[in-house]
Protein backbone atom coordinates (compact mmCIF):
# COMPACT_ATOMS: atom_id res chain seq x y z
CA UNK A 1 0.00 0.00 0.00
CA UNK A 2 1.26 3.94 -0.94
CA UNK A 3 0.67 5.47 2.02
CA UNK A 4 1.25 9.34 2.46
CA UNK A 5 4.06 9.86 4.21
CA UNK A 6 3.07 12.89 7.19
CA UNK A 7 5.07 15.55 8.22
CA UNK A 8 4.66 14.70 11.20
CA UNK A 9 6.32 10.92 10.16
CA UNK A 10 8.89 12.73 8.37
CA UNK A 11 10.07 13.84 11.96
CA UNK A 12 9.95 10.81 13.75
CA UNK A 13 12.29 9.12 11.32
CA UNK A 14 13.97 12.02 11.34
CA UNK A 15 13.64 11.49 15.48
CA UNK A 16 14.70 7.42 14.82
CA UNK A 17 17.53 7.93 12.66
CA UNK A 18 19.27 10.91 15.22
CA UNK A 19 19.04 8.70 18.07
CA UNK A 20 19.82 5.75 16.29
CA UNK A 21 16.87 3.71 16.95
CA UNK A 22 15.70 0.77 14.93
CA UNK A 23 11.81 0.40 13.45
CA UNK A 24 10.65 -2.84 14.10
CA UNK A 25 6.88 -2.38 13.69
CA UNK A 26 4.49 0.29 12.14
CA UNK A 27 0.82 0.08 12.28
CA UNK A 28 -1.41 3.07 11.18
CA UNK A 29 -4.70 3.75 13.18
CA UNK A 30 -7.84 5.70 12.75
CA UNK A 31 -5.89 9.11 13.37
CA UNK A 32 -2.52 7.79 14.80
CA UNK A 33 0.35 6.37 13.12
CA UNK A 34 2.04 3.80 16.03
CA UNK A 35 5.66 3.29 15.10
CA UNK A 36 7.59 0.64 17.64
CA UNK A 37 11.26 1.20 17.81
CA UNK A 38 14.52 -0.35 19.35
CA UNK A 39 16.63 2.25 21.01
CA UNK A 40 20.72 1.38 21.37
CA UNK A 41 19.81 -0.18 25.10
CA UNK A 42 17.69 -2.73 23.38
CA UNK A 43 14.74 -1.42 25.12
CA UNK A 44 11.83 -0.70 22.88
CA UNK A 45 9.61 2.40 22.39
CA UNK A 46 6.68 3.86 20.85
CA UNK A 47 6.71 6.51 19.08
CA UNK A 48 2.80 7.74 18.19
CA UNK A 49 2.78 10.71 14.92
CA UNK A 50 -0.45 12.48 15.38
CA UNK A 51 -1.38 14.06 12.07
CA UNK A 52 -3.48 17.35 13.13
CA UNK A 53 -2.51 20.53 13.26
CA UNK A 54 -5.02 21.17 16.42
CA UNK A 55 -4.76 20.72 20.07
CA UNK A 56 -3.11 17.85 21.64
CA UNK A 57 -4.99 16.78 25.33
CA UNK A 58 -4.60 14.79 27.52
CA UNK A 59 -6.83 11.57 26.15
CA UNK A 60 -3.56 11.39 23.77
CA UNK A 61 -1.39 10.75 26.64
CA UNK A 62 -3.54 8.21 28.28
CA UNK A 63 -4.26 6.58 25.30
CA UNK A 64 -0.28 6.21 24.58
CA UNK A 65 0.21 5.54 27.92
CA UNK A 66 -2.56 2.02 28.03
CA UNK A 67 -0.87 1.16 24.18
CA UNK A 68 2.64 1.27 26.04
CA UNK A 69 1.42 -1.01 28.95
CA UNK A 70 -0.34 -3.70 26.81
CA UNK A 71 3.13 -4.02 24.54
CA UNK A 72 5.10 -3.88 27.64
CA UNK A 73 6.81 -0.71 26.46
CA UNK A 74 7.94 1.35 29.05
CA UNK A 75 9.29 5.01 26.84
CA UNK A 76 6.71 6.63 24.49
CA UNK A 77 7.34 9.95 22.20
CA UNK A 78 4.36 11.92 20.74
CA UNK A 79 4.98 13.68 17.33
CA UNK A 80 2.64 16.47 16.08
CA UNK A 81 2.08 19.44 13.86
CA UNK A 82 -0.16 21.26 16.84
CA UNK A 83 0.28 22.59 20.26
CA UNK A 84 -0.03 20.25 23.57
CA UNK A 85 -2.51 21.52 26.27
CA UNK A 86 -0.73 22.27 29.60
CA UNK A 87 -2.58 19.41 31.20
CA UNK A 88 -1.19 17.21 28.35
CA UNK A 89 2.70 18.71 29.53
CA UNK A 90 2.53 17.89 32.92
CA UNK A 91 0.65 14.35 32.28
CA UNK A 92 3.73 13.34 30.47
CA UNK A 93 6.10 14.39 32.34
CA UNK A 94 4.72 12.38 35.32
CA UNK A 95 4.25 9.42 33.16
CA UNK A 96 7.67 9.67 31.49
CA UNK A 97 6.33 10.26 28.09
CA UNK A 98 8.45 12.50 25.81
CA UNK A 99 6.42 15.15 23.56
CA UNK A 100 8.12 16.40 20.77
CA UNK A 101 7.45 19.95 19.81
CA UNK A 102 6.12 21.29 16.48
CA UNK A 103 9.21 23.42 15.98
CA UNK A 104 11.14 19.86 15.78
CA UNK A 105 12.98 20.03 12.27
CA UNK A 106 12.32 17.99 9.68
CA UNK A 107 15.90 17.22 8.31
CA UNK A 108 18.94 15.81 10.17
CA UNK A 109 20.15 18.59 12.27
CA UNK A 110 23.89 17.44 12.88
CA UNK A 111 24.40 17.89 8.85
CA UNK A 112 24.63 21.20 8.98
CA UNK A 113 27.72 22.86 9.18
CA UNK A 114 26.83 25.25 12.24
CA UNK A 115 25.49 22.53 14.52
CA UNK A 116 28.23 20.50 16.27
CA UNK A 117 28.00 16.75 17.14
CA UNK A 118 26.58 16.37 20.59
CA UNK A 119 25.99 12.88 21.85
CA UNK A 120 24.90 12.06 25.75
CA UNK A 121 27.68 10.55 28.01
CA UNK A 122 27.30 7.10 29.76
CA UNK A 123 27.21 6.85 33.08
CA UNK A 124 30.77 5.54 33.30
CA UNK A 125 32.03 8.57 31.07
CA UNK A 126 30.07 11.35 32.71
CA UNK A 127 31.96 9.62 36.14
CA UNK A 128 35.58 10.11 34.75
CA UNK A 129 34.63 13.26 33.05
CA UNK A 130 33.29 14.58 36.66
CA UNK A 131 36.21 13.15 38.34
CA UNK A 132 39.22 14.67 35.82
CA UNK A 133 37.60 18.22 36.20
CA UNK A 134 36.68 17.65 39.97
CA UNK A 135 33.43 19.27 39.35
CA UNK A 136 29.87 18.64 40.01
CA UNK A 137 27.21 18.18 37.29
CA UNK A 138 25.67 21.45 38.38
CA UNK A 139 28.86 23.12 38.09
CA UNK A 140 29.15 22.42 34.15
CA UNK A 141 27.85 24.68 31.54
CA UNK A 142 24.69 24.40 31.16
CA UNK A 143 21.69 23.50 27.63
CA UNK A 144 18.07 23.49 27.97
CA UNK A 145 16.60 20.07 27.24
CA UNK A 146 14.53 21.90 24.80
CA UNK A 147 17.29 22.97 22.84
CA UNK A 148 16.51 21.50 19.66
CA UNK A 149 20.06 19.27 19.27
CA UNK A 150 19.24 18.44 22.87
CA UNK A 151 16.06 17.17 21.87
CA UNK A 152 17.29 15.43 19.14
CA UNK A 153 19.23 13.32 20.61
CA UNK A 154 16.99 12.49 23.19
CA UNK A 155 18.89 14.49 26.92
CA UNK A 156 17.10 14.65 30.07
CA UNK A 157 17.55 16.66 32.76
CA UNK A 158 20.17 15.14 34.66
CA UNK A 159 21.95 14.12 31.66
CA UNK A 160 25.39 15.16 30.91
CA UNK A 161 26.37 15.89 26.95
CA UNK A 162 29.70 15.91 24.92
CA UNK A 163 29.68 18.56 22.47
CA UNK A 164 32.42 18.36 19.36
CA UNK A 165 33.32 21.23 17.44
CA UNK A 166 35.89 21.82 15.06
CA UNK A 167 38.39 23.90 15.97
CA UNK A 168 40.84 25.79 13.41
CA UNK A 169 43.22 25.93 16.07
CA UNK A 170 42.55 22.77 18.11
CA UNK A 171 41.39 20.61 15.68
CA UNK A 172 38.26 18.93 17.65
CA UNK A 173 36.83 21.09 20.72
CA UNK A 174 34.90 19.18 23.22
CA UNK A 175 33.00 20.94 25.85
CA UNK A 176 30.17 19.62 27.93
CA UNK A 177 26.91 20.58 29.12
CA UNK A 178 24.65 19.49 31.92
CA UNK A 179 21.60 19.67 30.55
CA UNK A 180 18.56 21.50 32.75
CA UNK A 181 14.76 21.52 32.76
CA UNK A 182 13.24 24.23 30.37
Amino acid sequence: MGAEVTSEEKKAQVLIGLRGYNLVKREEQKNVIGLTVETPGARRALIWCIPTQGTVGVQYINQLRRAMREAGIDRGIIVTGGRYTQAAKVNARKRGIELIPRIFPSFKIFEHVLVPKHEILKPEEREKVLMEYRVQPYQLPRIKASDPAAKAIGARPGDVVRIVRDSLTAGKYISYRYVVEG
